[in-house]
């Protein structure tokens, strides 16, 4: 598939570069497999800033593989509070307590077993494979494919699944078998640090001489991405209700989004539907204000969000579940309850 190309020196050059400015990141102070997959879970669409603190942290509290499969769901999603894309948390969980029961606690090495695991796709086993376990197989993220596309100058939508087979196929030739764990982490960090997605530091890039895209001077026209759908914009009303010193919370459906999660009550539409929707749990209204208006991105929907401070008439344990505003922490609720709390802090407490 690749031709013309001078596998070996690309493979020197880049593994000299990366001896030489590889980051000091918590996750590869040793080969753990558990601690390898832990991270690739984490850093999936999160910037490595923002995940260094909540791995340290993560491993902190479950540090072996048998301690993350003994833990409850709920102190596993509180650890994962405020990183987002819950399902990872909750996948990564049911996974190692796959991994105990079928294969004894021990992450398989074998790339037929490791991809039955919940939770495991092809880049995630790769990255496991090959840096824990020392063996040549690819793994292939949107860094990779960015390096990649612009490397070999291929057209190819990245988005498609066809695509990144294609680039597994060429990461096979061009891997260092002999130390494949570097290799890849190395593709992948060139494609943060050097090759990104905008105005890439070709001056610095230290394989540039293999580059058919500088050659062409067409970096800023790869790789080629399909364009996405847009997010779909919905109107949310949310209800802070106090009553006697306690707000009023509810757990969502233990499937669909932030599954299982704590929130505010709350109903699409405008204050009457709130109004109606609290209604039909029971609640009597008082009064309805108005006191905050904010919006939070998903990548398929936004929600624009008006806060509401509810009167009742009474408590309703129906409705949900009453706790003092000190008892907040102890659930996990998804960020944008979690800006909520934070704005509402000086109003109430």
């Amino acid at each position: 598939m690749i031709r013309n190309f001078d596998v070996k020196t690309f493979q020197d050059q880049l593994l000299h570069w990366f001896e030489r400015n590889l980051r000091d990141l918590p996750w590869r102070k040793d080969k753990d497999p558990y601690k390898v997959w832990v991270s690739e879970i984490m850093l999936q669409q999160t910037r490595v800033d923002t995940v260094i603190p909540y791995f340290e942290r993560f491993v902190e509290r479950f540090p072996t593989l048998d301690a993350l499969a003994a833990a409850e769901e709920e102190d596993v999603l509180k650890m994962w509070e405020g990183l987002g894309y819950y399902s990872r948390a909750r996948n990564l969980h049911t996974g190692v307590k796959e991994v105990q029961a079928t294969y004894g606690g021990h992450v398989p090495n074998d790339p037929t077993e490791i991809i039955k695991i919940k939770g495991i796709g092809p880049y995630t086993a790769g990255a496991i494979l090959s840096i824990a376990y020392d063996q040549p197989e690819p793994a292939v993220d949107g860094n990779v494919m960015r390096v990649l596309s612009r490397l070999l100058n291929i057209k190819e939508d990245i988005q498609k699944v066809r695509t990144r087979r294609q680039f597994e196929e060429i990461i096979r030739e061009m891997i260092a078998a002999h130390n494949p764990s570097y290799f890849n982490q190395a593709l992948m960090e060139l494609g943060a640090l050097i090759c990104s997605p905008r105005s890439p530091s070709c001056q610095q890039c230290p394989v540039s001489s293999h580059c058919e895209a500088k050659r062409l001077e067409i970096q800023e026209e790869l790789p080629v991405k399909g364009k996405a759908k847009p997010p779909r914009p919905v109107d949310l009303s949310v209800a802070f209700i106090k009553y006697n010193e306690q707000i009023l919370i509810r757990q969502r459906p233990d499937q669909g989004l932030l599954a299982s999660l704590w929130e505010l009550p709350n109903a699409e539409g405008n204050q009457h539907d709130l109004q109606h929707h609290l209604k039909q749990q029971g609640l009597r209204v008082l009064s309805l204000m108005p006191i905050l208006e904010q919006q939070h991105i998903f990548s398929h929907l936004i929600w624009n969000m008006v806060i509401f401070y509810v009167e009742v008439e009474q408590m309703e344990e129906q409705a949900g579940h009453w706790v003092d505003w000190g008892q907040l922490d102890d659930y996990t609720f998804p960020a944008s309850y979690q800006r909520i709390f934070f704005r509402l802090t000086d109003f109430f407490t």
